[in-house]
C-alpha cells in the first residue's frame, strides 16, 4: 500500500479512538480529517473545502431538516402523545397482547409525526411501562416492545435518516420516502404478528385490559376521541407525505406545511403558550445545529479520505469478499450493524456509507433498494447493546425494579425481528422499489 493509504487507515482508527475517549462526534470527524489530510497532501485541502461547505449550507433540500424537526418537537412537547396512547390503548385493550399492539401502532404514528426516537421512548416508558408491569407483562417483553416501537421513526417517513440518505445516494427525498413506506410498515407488521403469536401461545404473559377499566370510556366517547385525538396528527402526516410522494410539493415546501400544521393542531387543542413555543424553538435549534455541524465535518472527512486514496483501498477490500455483488452488500450491511454497537446512525451514514458507495455505483446496484436496506440496518443501532440509545433513554425513565440487563434482554428478540424485515427486503427488492415505480419516481 502507498503511504497515503496508510494515512487513510490511520484517519479511521484515530476517529474511533477520539470517539472512545469521549470527544464529540463532529469534532472527532473534523480533527482527524484536517490532521491526516494536511499530512497527506498539504494545504490544498483547505483550498477545496469552502466550495464543499457552501454546497451543504445552500442545499435547498436540507432546509427541510429544521422544519421537520420543528414539526416533530412541537407535537412531542405539547403532550399530544399521551392522549394517543390512551385512545389507541382502549381500542385494542380487549385483545390478548392488545397493549403491545397499541404500543407498536403508537410508535408508527409518533414516528411518522415526530421522528424523534428519544421523545417517543421516554413518553412510552413513562406512560405505559408501569402499567404493563402492573398487568403482569414480563419486564423483558415490555421493555423490548417500547424500545422497538420508539425506533420505528427512523425508517417511517418523514425521517431525517431518509433525507440524509437521499443526499448521500443522489436520489430525491420523495423517492426515498415512497420507498420506505412499505418496508417501514412491514417492520411494524412483523412486530405486531410476533406479539400476537406470543399472546396466543402464552395468554398469561400479555393479558387484556380488564373490562371494568375499558368501560370507563363509552363507545361514543372512544369514537369521538379517535376523531379528535388520532385524526389530526394522522391527517397531517398524510398531507405532508402525500404532497411529497404525489409530486405536489417539494420536500422543503411539504416540511414547511408540516411545521405550520403542527402549530395549528397544538393551537386548536388549546395547548399553545409562549413558553412552549420558546422551548420548541430552542430544541429545534439545538438538534438542527448538531446535524448541520456533523454534515459540514463529514465534508472534511470525505475530502481527506478520497484525497488519500481511501476509495481505491475500499474497492480492493471488496475484491476479497466472496459472492460478488450480493456478497459485498451483505458484508457492508453486516459491518454497519457492527458499527451500530458503537456509533450513531449519522456517523455511520456520513463516514461508512460513502466509503463503500463508489463500488456499488460501479456495480449498477439500485440505489433506492440499497438505501432502504441501509436504513433498516441503521435502525438497529438504536437497539443494540451496550450503546443503543433507545436502551439508555428507557433506562432513564424505567422503574427501579427494571434493570439494565432486563432492557438488554428485551431488545434482543426485536433485533432478530428487524433482521427478518431486512431479509424480506433483501430477498424481495420490490418491497422497497414498488411504490416509487408505481407513482413514476
Amino acid at each position: 500500500m502507498s503511504p497515503n493509504e496508510w494515512l487513510a487507515i490511520g484517519m479511521i482508527v484515530a476517529f474511533f479512538v477520539f470517539l472512545l475517549i469521549g470527544i464529540p462526534v463532529g469534532i472527532s470527524i473534523a480533527a482527524t480529517a484536517f490532521f491526516f489530510g494536511y499530512i497527506g497532501f498539504g494545504p490544498m485541502l483547505f483550498n477545496l473545502l469552502p466550495s464543499r461547505i457552501y454546497g451543504v449550507v445552500t442545499n435547498y433540500t436540507f432546509m427541510a431538516i429544521p422544519l421537520f424537526v420543528f414539526m416533530g418537537v412541537m407535537l412531542e412537547k405539547s403532550k399530544l402523545a399521551e392522549e394517543l396512547i390512551d385512545v389507541i390503548g382502549h381500542l385494542f385493550g380487549g385483545l390478548s397482547g392488545g397493549m403491545g399492539v397499541a404500543i407498536i401502532l403508537v410508535g408508527v404514528l409518533l414516528g411518522a409525526a415526530t421522528g424523534i426516537v428519544g421523545a417517543t421512548i421516554v413518553t412510552l416508558g413513562l406512560l405505559t411501562l408501569p402499567t404493563l408491569l402492573r398487568r403482569g407483562y414480563p419486564k423483558t417483553l415490555a421493555t423490548g416492545m417500547i424500545c422497538a416501537s420508539g425506533t420505528l421513526g427512523q425508517i417511517i417517513p418523514p425521517s431525517l435518516v431518509l433525507i440524509l440518505l437521499a443526499e448521500i445516494l443522489g436520489e430525491s427525498v420523495g423517492t426515498m420516502f415512497a420507498a420506505a413506506m412499505v418496508p417501514g410498515l412491514t417492520l411494524a407488521a412483523v412486530y405486531i404478528i410476533a406479539i400476537l403469536v406470543i399472546a396466543k401461545l402464552y395468554p398469561n404473559l400479555m393479558p387484556p385490559i380488564p373490562a371494568e377499566e375499558r368501560a370507563e370510556m363509552s363507545r361514543g366517547q372512544l369514537i369521538r376521541k379517535v376523531i379528535t385525538v388520532v385524526g389530526p396528527p394522522v391527517g397531517l402526516v398524510f398531507a405532508v407525505l402525500g404532497s411529497i410522494i404525489g409530486g405536489i410539493a417539494a420536500p422543503t415546501e411539504a416540511a414547511s406545511m408540516g411545521a405550520l400544521g403542527a402549530l395549528l393542531i397544538v393551537t386548536c387543542s388549546g395547548r399553545l403558550t409562549f413558553a412552549l413555543l420558546k422551548e420548541v424553538a430552542q430544541a429545534t435549534l439545538v438538534i438542527s445545529a448538531m446535524v448541520f455541524f456533523i454534515l459540514i465535518s463529514a465534508q472534511v472527512f470525505g475530502l481527506a479520505f478520497r484525497g488519500l486514496g481511501g476509495e481505491h483501498l475500499v474497492a480492493r477490500m471488496f475484491d476479497w469478499v466472496p459472492g460478488g455483488e450480493l456478497g459485498a452488500m451483505l458484508f457492508m450491511l453486516l459491518l454497519m450493524f457492527v458499527l451500530g454497537f458503537f456509533l450513531e446512525w449519522i456517523e455511520i451514514s456520513y463516514i461508512a456509507l460513502p466509503l463503500f458507495l463508489p463500488f456499488f455505483v460501479q456495480m449498477g446496484v439500485d440505489m433506492v433498494w440499497l438505501g432502504i436496506l441501509v436504513g433498516l440496518v441503521l435502525q438497529t443501532s438504536f437497539l443494540t447493546p451496550p450503546f443503543g440509545w433507545s436502551l439508555f433513554f428507557l433506562k432513564g425513565v424505567a422503574p427501579k425494579e427494571v434493570s439494565t440487563l432486563d432492557i438488554y434482554k428485551g431488545a434482543l428478540p426485536f433485533i432478530g425481528l428487524q433482521f427478518v424485515a431486512v431479509a424480506l427486503v433483501f430477498i424481495f427488492p420490490s418491497i422497497a422499489t414498488w411504490l416509487p415505480e408505481a407513482i413514476g419516481w
